[in-house]
């Protein structure tokens, strides 16, 4: 139906977003979420990109682009952010790189994802922590300064651009370099070392 409207308002688009994402139990350690709390978080995280492209890639132009976001917690530990959430980034990045053969071949559609850091958004701030994770990426990041929605949006118009387009089933990294860290720096085994810091 969503589609349909679309269709008949714009005839065929160029760029599809997905930002959507719900974890009903987002608080729960993984080994305490309930099987249907694991299951919505896939569904409303990562299966719902799967089906939005489904649905408008046949009115999407060839050279369009799809994206969608993600976050680090795919491939690294972030305490806190539970419910399955993590196991739902990591299948939607699955997803993007499958979605980016099946879509490039059958539409030439280019399928991608933006990690983006710790932001103020409203998404993060129902998590609970997101200050604690703007200062930790302040005190470890290559480039010490807060994310802004802008540069996460000038990486998406890049994305959705020709500019991009020998780039697809990528996941790129918006985050001042955080996801290039192995350690964090600002811990007390580091304080004798020289390390470069922001004046």
């Amino acid at each position: 139906e969503l589609v349909e409207c679309v269709k008949k308002d714009f005839g065929s688009i160029d760029i599809l977003v997905h930002s959507l994402a719900n974890g009903p139990e987002v608080s729960k350690p993984l080994l305490e979420t309930s099987r249907n709390g694991y299951l919505a978080a896939l569904s409303a995280s990562s299966y719902s990109y799967i089906s939005l492209l489904k649905h408008f890639l046949p009115i999407m132009n060839p050279g369009g682009a799809s994206i969608s976001l993600t976050y680090i917690a795919s491939e690294r530990i972030i305490p806190g952010y539970g419910g399955g959430m993590s196991s739902a980034k990591a299948a939607l990045e699955s997803d993007t790189r499958v979605l980016a053969f099946e879509a490039g071949r059958k539409h030439k559609v280019r399928v991608n994802a933006i990690s983006a850091g710790p932001l103020r958004s409203r998404a993060a701030k129902a998590i609970g922590f997101i200050d604690m994770m703007i200062d930790y990426s302040l005190a470890n990041a290559p480039l010490q300064k807060e994310l802004s929605a802008e540069e996460v949006g000038n990486a998406a118009a890049f994305l959705a651009s020709p500019l991009s387009s020998a780039i697809t089933g990528a996941v790129v990294y918006v985050d001042n370099g955080l996801n290039a860290m192995g350690v964090g720096v600002d811990s007390p085994i580091f304080e004798n070392l020289d390390i470069p810091k922001d004046n």
